[in-house]
């Protein structure tokens, strides 16, 4: 599960991308021998530029930013949410934030294709690290989930959340609108639409989620929509769906237009399920199909 947010009406989100410090990187320290390189997650000082380094060598973070709970002047906090209780079948979840920072270092140092931009050349980033919470305790994780974003929210930075199985969707969206007061629009990439009738919000459940958030308001479904669905549900809740079918008979850009119509200028916020993809290709998930 990969969940963004972005929001059009709050213009501090993304501030007026200014240089605060210099490009410089690293910063030798006091005592510290001149020639050391690497490291860049626990050594970083500024907040901009890129570095390069060993892609098998080196402390983790995703894409070398730097792995940090100080939020002054961040544009971008990435943060993991190690979560798999939910899953239907295969668990392993868990991993994911870990699993993707390994893959991003492949990414750390090259500029994005096809534009040669350097992000981080006007985006502060940096690694929040992963919510804690006590496996063993299962009722208490939406809460800690809740606060653990609420927290990152709060200081006007965006948040980047790395699942942990789907579910993780809920107390996120829970922490935003608590935060910011209105029902979000909803854009899911999912091969499920998640809106399977639950009486229970307070179960760990991966297929009920956006039931839930329908029902507390947390997100608008005339404002939603879900891309890829390629499984049947009686009760889409009144949120648009494009489905695989749909999908595999339009370009690109149709898809683009059709999301944008549909949300708008709303706050919106944006997640990514990976078995959007098709499973020949992206088997690893607790359901595949």
């Amino acid at each position: 599960m990969l969940g963004i947010t972005r929001y059009r009406l709050l213009p501090n989100t993304f501030c007026l991308f200014r240089r605060f410090t210099s490009s410089r990187s690293h910063t030798q320290l006091p005592g510290e021998d001149s020639n050391l390189r690497g490291d860049g997650a626990i050594r970083r000082t500024a907040p901009y530029g890129s570095t390069i380094e060993q892609t098998y060598a080196g402390v983790l973070s995703f894409l070398r930013r730097n792995y940090t709970r100080n939020l002054n002047r961040v544009d971008v906090a990435v943060t993991g949410i190690p979560l798999d209780l939910a899953t239907t079948y295969r668990p392993g979840t868990r991993f994911g934030p870990k699993g993707i920072r390994e893959a991003s270092v492949q990414l750390s140092e090259l500029k994005s294709y096809p534009g040669g931009i350097d992000l981080f050349d006007d985006l502060s980033v940096v690694d929040y690290g992963d919510c804690w919470f006590d496996m063993s305790q299962p009722k208490t994780i939406p809460g800690a989930i809740e606060d653990h974003a609420k927290k990152i929210i709060k200081r006007n930075a965006f948040l980047l959340s790395l699942g942990g199985d789907h579910y993780v969707t809920y107390p996120l969206l829970k922490a935003h609108a608590a935060v910011h007061g209105k029902p979000l629009s909803l854009i899911q990439f999912d091969a499920h639409c998640d809106t399977w009738p639950d009486a229970h919000p307070d179960s760990l459940n991966h297929g009920s989620m956006i039931y839930y958030a329908i029902n507390e308001g947390l997100i608008d479904p005339e404002t939603s929509i879900q891309v890829g669905i390629r499984t049947h549900n009686d009760n889409f809740m009144g949120v648009k769906i494009l489905d695989a079918d749909w999908i595999h008979r339009h370009k690109t850009q149709n898809i683009v237009d059709e999301i944008k119509n549909r949300v708008g200028d709303n706050p919106t916020y944006l997640t990514f399920d990976i078995d959007c993809l098709d499973p020949a290709f992206a088997p690893g998930t607790g359901t595949p199909v």
